[in-house]
């Protein structure tokens, strides 16, 4: 029996009406946040546990109004944010998320479909298939390329290497690792320079990190396919398998690009599994310009571009393409009864391509930017992110007390303060970068490259133009000024 006089918090979700009556607040703080960004400082300045101590310390007897809610996400969650969406933030890789892509985001949460099976989401499982296929034709991959949707290029890779690792035939789906006296280590190989997720994913997968080989790269941050080739001969002759090599387009500390033709032919001679990490650059394939950096990828058994990066996608969509897709249905495919349905037989099912079972809409939101923007949009975007990358090196390496660390080959780049009057460089270097993340006026980060510390600038906001570039070069060149002054 209903309770005429129940409360909307008693039994139900929120009245339409009073969504109705605070929509214009809603769409309030969307607009004015994104019209008044750069308001704000990139950096929050707050120190660990002022948030919490604002807020309520034990969860509400009653329901609170929405407006209340609201009121205080714009007063205490706000200006507790970093806000990646500034365009003076240029640390680790800026994002490019856009407004288009958080209104997808909502509607697809609205949906709440969880697509495990075709059945269960029929949108989202055929929405992914058409919207990769858009995006491999967008970065000129070929046809057999099939993909999927993750959340991070962590996620990705690591299916790609349990799809390499299952391939080698030692039965390890069924029989595991541990406690096999009969099976060899098995080597993943990667460059000096690989993203840590490479490492995380031997852990995860149990081959440890013994069997990473990291191969050296060269002056420009490049893996030495020579080096690689004498690598993977000498484990053949010491009994440990080779599994798999990992190579970069665009690495994470200088988007440095593997030589990828010269590294498949390594591995189409040994029969390795080839996986190439194109989580960053991989849109700038969309490129004229940039496409030489992609000779050789289309060779690869498996391919990590992550949208969320650099193609106006808000954060998460990783998209991993493979050559035989099978590889990975193979590794994971596990249908217990209660999930399975008439039309199995016939439809694929994003279940079984991995160990998530209930997956986001998250493909909505890609195809709503590709829409919203289409093919020139995007590409003119990406092409100003890489000019204004290219003004601010050059700038930079104008100034005296400045070095360019490596080649600016997409749209991040990689520079060191180097005054003859500072005695110790790499200390100089990271109080310069506490400096300026510290005044709130931009953000940028840092790496280590041949045992020296040097400053990352990455251009990737939406928002960022030439006046934001112009002031992150007058915030260091006052930070260091002041600085060399007071040494």
């Amino acid at each position: 029996m209903q309770d005429s006089k129940a409360s909307p918090h008693d039994s139900g979700d929120i009245p339409s009406e009073e969504i109705r009556k605070n929509a214009s607040l809603i769409t309030g703080i969307f607009t004015e946040y994104l019209d008044n960004i750069e308001n704000y400082p990139v950096l929050p300045k707050l120190n660990r546990g002022d948030l919490k101590a604002a807020l309520a310390e034990h969860p509400p007897e009653e329901g609170e109004p929405l407006a209340d809610i609201l009121k205080d996400f714009e007063k205490l969650i706000l200006p507790a944010a970093t806000h990646w969406n500034h365009p003076n933030f240029h640390g680790l890789f800026a994002t490019s998320g856009s407004a288009v892509g958080a209104i997808a985001d909502f509607l697809s949460s609205m949906l709440d479909m969880k697509g495990m099976l075709w059945r269960t989401a029929p949108a989202s499982v055929e929405l992914e298939e058409l919207t990769l296929d858009w995006l491999s034709e967008l970065l000129g991959l070929e046809e057999r390329f099939k993909g999927l949707i993750y959340d991070t290029a962590s996620i990705s890779t690591m299916h790609a290497l349990a799809a390499a690792r299952e391939r080698l035939g030692f039965g390890i789906r069924q029989s595991g690792m541990a406690g096999r006296s009969g099976l060899p280590l098995l080597r993943t190989y990667a460059s000096d320079q690989v993203h840590s997720s490479i490492d995380k994913s031997c852990i995860t997968l149990g081959l440890g990190l013994d069997s990473l080989k990291k191969i050296p790269s060269d002056e420009k941050f490049v893996m030495r396919a020579d080096l690689l080739n004498q690598a993977i001969e000498e484990d053949l002759r010491s009994g440990i398998q080779p599994m798999a090599v990992v190579a970069t387009i665009g690495t994470t500390s200088t988007t440095s690009v593997d030589p990828v033709n010269d590294i498949a032919q390594i591995c189409e001679r040994h029969k390795l599994w080839l996986h190439v990490d194109a989580a960053y650059a991989g849109p700038a394939a969309m490129l004229e310009e940039k496409r030489h950096f992609f000779s050789g990828w289309e060779r690869a058994d498996s391919i990590v571009v992550n949208p969320h990066k650099w193609l106006m996608t808000p954060f998460d969509l990783s998209v991993l393409y493979l050559r035989r897709i099978e590889a990975l249905s193979q590794a994971f495919s596990l249908v217990p009864e209660y999930l399975k349905t008439p039309d199995m037989p016939q439809t694929a099912n994003p279940m079984d391509y991995g160990i998530q079972l209930g997956r986001r809409f998250r493909s909505l939101k890609l195809w709503f930017v590709m829409r919203y923007f289409g093919k020139k949009g995007l590409v003119s975007r990406l092409r100003r992110h890489c000019r204004l990358a290219e003004y601010f090196a050059e700038e930079i390496a104008k100034e005296g007390d400045f070095e360019l660390m490596a080649p600016v080959n997409f749209a991040l780049v990689v520079f060191r303060a180097k005054s003859k009057d500072v005695v110790n460089p790499d200390e100089f270097n990271l109080r310069l970068l506490e400096e300026i993340n510290s005044s709130g006026e931009a953000f940028i980060s840092h790496t280590v490259l041949g045992g020296k510390v040097a400053l990352r600038l990455s251009v990737g906001s939406l928002h960022t133009r030439k006046e934001h570039i112009d002031k992150i070069i007058r915030v260091i060149k006052d930070k260091t000024g002041q600085m060399l002054k007071a040494t």
